[in-house]
């Protein structure tokens, strides 16, 4: 899909964001598309924030910049300057009005309403404005919320509750589970299947039925293709707004606060615990029944064994405070360069 911008002056893009307008004889020219700063062009607004784009404020095309109050005066006269403490959360704000479409998936097929080519079960629920794509199928005593999306091949199972303005991706899978509004399932997510539970012994490994659910609260995203296991004997809880990339996986029991944010092939195992505001950085392991506290983050590739206090920064493997194995990286690599000279 490609996405069509609708066309908005500076000065509200300014009013929308929180940002203020200098080089205010331009407020009113219309914006109608956005672009990195070097290569934007006449028409599109741009974002500066890294000091290290500053030289493009010099030959970029763009209309308008975001940009913050330290650069103003790096701005060529004729060029309108959108001051913001934050510019590259204006700039956010600026793209969803530029680009609403954006935000959320679209259906695949246009369509709106309930497709005579979906599967709906007996005893679903169904609030105004629900879109149901071709080829989805929606169990028995599902309820849907007003304004949610169900979109291509998508699968919601027996007794689900999906809350308004959500979007359930095509080709997910949504079982034992309960989604709060405005919820984004991307494409291929899978929720609520099995978690890996097996009692242990040397004469085989014995299946423990998973009996919890999936509890996701309002404003979750959940990037293509991750997966979020029930609980085996509690929920598996996912806190309101919390954002997790691609290719996550969420084990059994794992408890997340609000709005954490878990990058791509991170995985946490099962019954662990995030408090709110934390950050896990990509391909980063949390081992199970351990605690990462509030505002705590976990750097990229890292293992953690064990919890993490409130507000720490870990990293390595296995994982310590940050500085320490900054430290440590440091030493061995003025080791190694040593060795690599030594040896000629």
């Amino acid at each position: 899909m490609f996405f069509i911008p609708t066309e908005i002056s500076i000065r509200e893009l300014a009013e929308a964001s929180g940002a203020r307008v200098v080089n205010g004889s331009n407020e009113n020219l219309i914006i109608g598309g956005a672009a990195p700063i070097e290569l934007a062009r006449a028409g599109d607004i741009a974002f500066v924030d890294n000091p290290k784009y500053l030289k493009y404020l010099q030959t970029t095309q763009a209309s308008a910049v975001f940009c913050h109050e330290k650069h103003v005066d790096s701005f060529p006269g004729k060029l309108t300057a959108l001051v913001h403490d934050v510019p590259y959360k204006a700039y956010a704000t600026a793209l969803g009005l530029l680009y609403p479409t954006a935000l959320r998936p679209q259906p695949v097929t246009g369509e709106t309403g309930i497709s005579p080519k979906a599967h709906i079960s007996e005893g679903v629920e169904l609030e105004d404005d629900v879109t149901i794509e071709p080829g989805a199928v929606i169990g028995r005593g599902v309820s849907i919320g007003k304004g949610a999306s169900i979109l291509a091949g998508a699968v919601v199972g027996e007794g689900v509750q999906i809350g308004r303005n959500s979007v359930i991706g095509a080709n997910a899978t949504v079982v034992c589970a309960l989604l709060g509004n405005d919820v984004i399932i991307h494409n291929g997510v899978q929720i609520g299947q099995d978690g890996f539970g097996f009692s242990m012994g040397a004469g085989g490994h014995h299946k423990v039925p998973q009996i919890g659910r999936v509890i996701i609260q309002d404003r979750v995203e959940i990037g293509a293709n991750s997966t979020v296991d029930r609980g085996a004997n509690r929920d598996t809880v996912i806190g309101e707004g919390t954002k997790i990339d691609n290719l996550v996986q969420i084990g059994h029991n794992v408890n997340i606060g609000c709005h954490c944010v878990i990058v791509g092939l991170a995985g946490v195992s099962g019954s662990a615990t995030l408090g709110d505001y934390v950050v896990v950085a990509g391909q980063a392991g949390i081992v199970g029944h351990t605690t990462v506290g509030d505002g705590a983050q976990v750097g990229g590739g890292s293992g953690v064994h064990g919890d993490v206090e409130p507000g720490r920064r870990v990293m390595g493997y296995p994982a310590v405070s940050a500085s320490r194995w900054m430290r440590w990286a440091a030493k061995e690599m003025l080791a190694d360069k040593r060795e690599r000279k030594k040896k000629g």
